[in-house]
């Protein structure tokens, strides 16, 4: 199923043994696009302190009640390892976190979560052997540097097709399942009437990120004559086959294509 990424601000957090807090921002990952954390507000509990929770942790969520379950103590979670979310979160705090929980690095193999192609899907063995694979990789970059984007820092974001502006990021479409953001919702009020677009990140050209600004290798006219999207409703089958046949993409629904590279022309910082 698909969820707006707003959708899960203000969400509780309940672990095993009581409330940890309200979901405040998630963190994504600006090259395999996938959500890594929830930034979660503890309120008065920890002293308005923000902590990461790994989807790795997280059951299944009861959507009509807003809340999500995770297994986890509050013990747990008030001694994880401390991070500044007002700052970049580097692969070291990253490293430190999922050693902390026991968890297998994302970073440590091919797959959307490093060996697994879900939250969850892998175990601690499989930890030992990602760690194995990360050390040996050809490609050091992936091991050593975090590509983690606040999703309340890129809302607003330009998009711009190849002929010209056509709206504003407001919103990014998530699998709740795998975790993998599938789509940027862009908002179109100030050229087409405020009508809601799609756009895959498989799409993106470049991400200015000096500049506030997306580009897609499609045309203003391609993303008006696309199937419509009603932020409103849920995304279903039927109407995301129909928009990817219509952009020339196919692919399995279920599936998790890794988008393009991308050619940014400012370094990669978090926030």
């Amino acid at each position: 199923m698909f969820r707006k990424v707003t959708d899960l601000r203000g969400c509780e957090i309940r672990a095993t043994d009581g409330v940890i807090g309200r979901v405040d921002d998630v963190y994504f990952d600006d090259e395999e696009w996938g959500v890594r954390y929830l930034v979660v507000d503890t309120g008065h509990w920890l002293d308005g302190r923000r902590v990461l929770i790994s989807p790795i942790a997280v059951g299944h969520p009861d959507w009509n009640g807003r809340w999500l379950p995770v297994a986890l103590t509050r013990a747990q979670v008030e001694k994880s390892p401390g991070v500044d979310t007002r700052k970049p979160v580097s692969r070291q705090h990253e490293d430190e976190y999922f050693g902390y929980y026991g968890y297998p690095p994302y970073w440590g193999g091919a797959g959307l979560w490093g060996i697994g192609a879900y939250p969850g899907s892998t175990t601690l063995q499989d930890r030992v052997v990602a760690d194995i694979k990360s050390q040996r990789s050809s490609s050091p970059r992936r091991a050593k540097d975090s590509h983690l984007r606040s999703s309340e820092v890129v809302f607003g974001y330009h998009i711009d097709a190849t002929d010209g502006e056509i709206g504003h990021l407001q919103d990014l479409l998530l699998d709740d399942h795998t975790w993998a953001i599938r789509y940027l919702v862009v908002n179109t009020s100030n050229w087409w009437m405020g009508h809601d677009v799609l756009v895959s990140p498989q799409w993106i050209k470049t991400i200015r990120w000096a500049d506030a600004k997306i580009v897609v290798d499609v045309t203003r006219q391609a993303i008006k004559d696309a199937p419509p999207f009603d932020a409103s409703r849920p995304l279903d089958p039927q109407q995301e086959q129909a928009m990817r046949e219509h952009h020339g993409h196919f692919g399995d629904r279920g599936g998790h294509a890794v988008p393009k590279a991308i050619t940014a022309s400012a370094s990669h910082k978090s926030r």
